[in-house]
């Protein structure tokens, strides 16, 4: 996500390294190479435009502290207004009615169905809320049953009629909805593969008959500029609420997340990066500023950390690591905790300064798979003291695992120098993981 872009800003700044102070020479210089970062990045020329002039006009407006280099400042300044540009801060929703309902629009592809299951399942889950599914779209082969598939995943009901209209079914869902005390009410609705009079009318007729609180659309990040071109067009018709960008773990270039919010004037609310149900993320616009930026995102990296921890495990951990008695079966157990928290390099990429590191690393979750397999070979005995293991128990687990000896060995030892650390912390005052919580 954004790797070009962050490579091209790295490489406008670089223009400034060694320099000691700003001037008009050199800013300009950096700005011009900003950009057509920018531009390469699918940004509207003249928005590319607007932004490197609000730059240029505070830089040679700020008086540079001597702790600070202009390589520095001009940082912190593009981050300021990449944040400014997509929108300052995080937009919430707006769930106030009873039931509150949330209808999802956008072109066929866009991944409004998987996102609209996700949003369930974030509501239930982050929110507390009781919501209901809704199937609009009449149209799509199957659409119903790919709704009702991803409502069972996450554990939510589906309201479905399709002997009805789109507008019939999306009115007698709030009815239902109302009468089931269900708290949010979200129609997945029909798209098309180009924008049309139908498909507007309908959402349009949609809309007035629910009166819905929350209206989003939902973009295909990998699209850039087209999603802002659609975004508008649905925008001058219905007015909607807020945008949602999906498929943002693919090729994209980042200029729909960089020029919706200027040109719709509407916030971007959530970020979707994957196909399974918790992938979904409310969108920070200083937090995505920092990862362009190549700075990580340790704050969301933290949060992912915090939605899967388990207190109770925590303190058996703490007093195992503390007897120094931790085992295989607990880092099994930590490896399935951290594979909860979504994929690996997307994790590391969230680690200040590891973005470029990692670049072209292929790590994957298979990685992980390999590592389990390895440990799923051994005996109970094996697992709880692996110290036992010797040469003929090595090979056994190898065939076991169906991964060579030598992965074998190479895990053993790195298992081996990470216990070693363990007691060495210990011995240095102890390992908390309960203290990384409170604070």
């Amino acid at each position: 996500m954004f790797e070009s872009l962050s490579e091209r800003l790295e490489s406008a700044f670089k223009q400034l390294k060694g320099e000691g102070r700003i001037t008009e020479i050199n800013v300009a210089s950096t700005l011009k190479e900003i950009r057509r970062a920018l531009v390469e990045a699918d940004v509207q020329y003249k928005i590319a435009k607007e932004f490197t002039d609000r730059v240029k006009e505070k830089a040679l407006g700020a008086k540079v502290l001597q702790a600070i280099s202009p390589g520095q400042l001009m940082v912190k300044l593009v981050q300021d207004e990449l944040t400014a540009l997509m929108g300052g801060q995080a937009a919430q929703l707006s769930l106030e009615k009873k039931p509150s309902v949330i209808l999802i629009v956008g072109l066929q592809g866009s991944g409004k169905t998987t996102f609209s299951a996700k949003l369930a399942y974030y509501l239930r889950n982050k929110l507390h809320k009781s919501p209901l599914l809704v199937a609009a779209d009449i149209y799509r082969p199957a659409a119903i049953e790919q709704l009702k598939i991803l409502a069972e995943q996450v554990q939510v009901p589906v309201f479905s009629e399709t002997s009805l209209s789109a507008v019939d079914i999306a009115r007698q869902a709030v009815t239902e909805a109302k009468n089931r005390g269900y708290q949010v009410v979200i129609i997945d609705t029909a798209g098309r593969l180009a924008i049309d009079e139908d498909m507007m009318q309908e959402v349009a007729q949609i809309k007035a008959a629910v009166d819905p609180e929350e209206i989003l659309f939902v973009a295909d990040a990998m699209t850039g500029q087209d999603a802002v071109n659609t975004a508008k067009a649905f925008h001058d018709r219905l007015s909607f609420t807020g945008v949602v960008l999906t498929k943002l773990d693919g090729d994209t270039r980042g200029g729909a997340a960089l020029s919706i919010k200027y040109t719709i004037q509407k916030p971007i609310k959530f970020v979707s990066t994957g196909e399974k149900p918790d992938t979904l993320d409310v969108f920070y616009p200083d937090r995505m500023a920092q990862r362009i930026l190549g700075m990580g995102d340790i704050v969301s990296l933290v949060e992912k950390a915090q939605e899967q921890y388990d207190a109770e495990v925590a303190k058996r951990l703490e007093k195992k690591i503390r007897k120094n008695q931790f085992d295989l079966n607990d880092f099994k157990e930590q490896l399935v905790q951290i594979r909860k928290m979504g994929n690996l390099k997307d994790l590391l990429a969230m680690i200040p300064g590891m973005g470029k590191q990692i670049k072209n690393l292929d790590l994957n979750d298979e990685a992980f798979k390999g590592i389990e397999a390895i440990i799923n070979s051994m005996t109970p005995q094996e697992r709880a003291n692996p110290d036992i293991i010797n040469g003929s128990r090595r090979k056994r687990i190898a065939m076991g695992s169906g991964r060579n000896i030598q992965e074998v060995n190479q895990f053993l030892k790195q298992f081996e120098q990470m216990r070693q650390m363990m007691k060495m912390m210990n011995k240095m005052g102890g390992f908390n993981p309960l203290q990384v919580r409170k604070n």
